[in-house]
Order: C-alpha cells, then structure tokens, then sequence
C-alpha cells in the first residue's frame, strides 16, 4: 500500500466531489446556503476527510473505521443532496450526476475498505 493518500483513488475522486458540491452551493442564496448548504458541503467534505485520517493513523484497524465514518458521510450527503433536490435548490439533472458519482465513491470505498481488511 502507498504511503502517499494522493494515490488512493477513492480519496481523489471524494475531494473532487466536494469540489463540485461546493460549487454548486456558492451559488445559492443566503438562507440556502445557511441550511442546506452548510450542510451538504460538510458531508461531501467529510467524505475525503476522514478516508485521510484513517489513511494517517498507520493502524488498519483504525483506518478501517474511519473508512466507517467516511461512508456514513455519503449517506448523509445523499440525504442533504435529496432536499437540496426536493427544494429546488439542483435541478435533476444534476442530483442525478452527483448521485452518481456519489454511488461510485461508496463502491469504491467499500473496497478499499475490504482491501484494509485483507492486511494482516
């Protein structure tokens, strides 16, 4: 396993999610921004945030468990993204793109989580 997080791939591709979630809300409106959005950026951010923690305690066990953590933040962005949705705030279309990407970041993690899990 590298020793660089740069390398993971389901680390680049959670960061650069963010990225487009932050996007997205900087467009919004004050009130928008104040609750759904705040929200929904934290989630998104805490996705690749805690895939580096975990990566950083050089303990798979714990590693592991960030990954956890990190997965429990895509349901939660996935939840923030509905209302955001149910809202008005992102037209379908792009609740669509984003969920999809989304679902490939909780595929990918959940294999990597099985691969922590294979080192001994």
């Amino acid at each position: 396993m590298s020793n660089r997080i740069e390398e993971i791939e389901v680390y680049n591709l959670s960061e650069d999610f963010a990225g487009k979630i932050w996007n997205v809300v900087t467009g919004w409106d004050f009130f928008a921004k104040d609750t759904v959005g705040k929200q929904l950026v934290r989630a998104a951010d805490s996705i690749s945030a805690n895939i580096a923690e975990g990566f950083g305690r050089y303990h798979y066990k714990e590693n592991k468990n960030f990954c956890y953590h990190s997965r429990g933040s895509i349901i939660e962005t996935k939840t923030w993204l509905y209302k955001a949705t149910s809202r008005n705030l992102i037209d379908n279309e792009t609740y669509k793109l984003l969920l999809q990407q989304l679902e490939t970041i909780h595929l990918k993690l959940n294999i990597y989580i099985k691969f922590i899990g294979n080192i001994k």
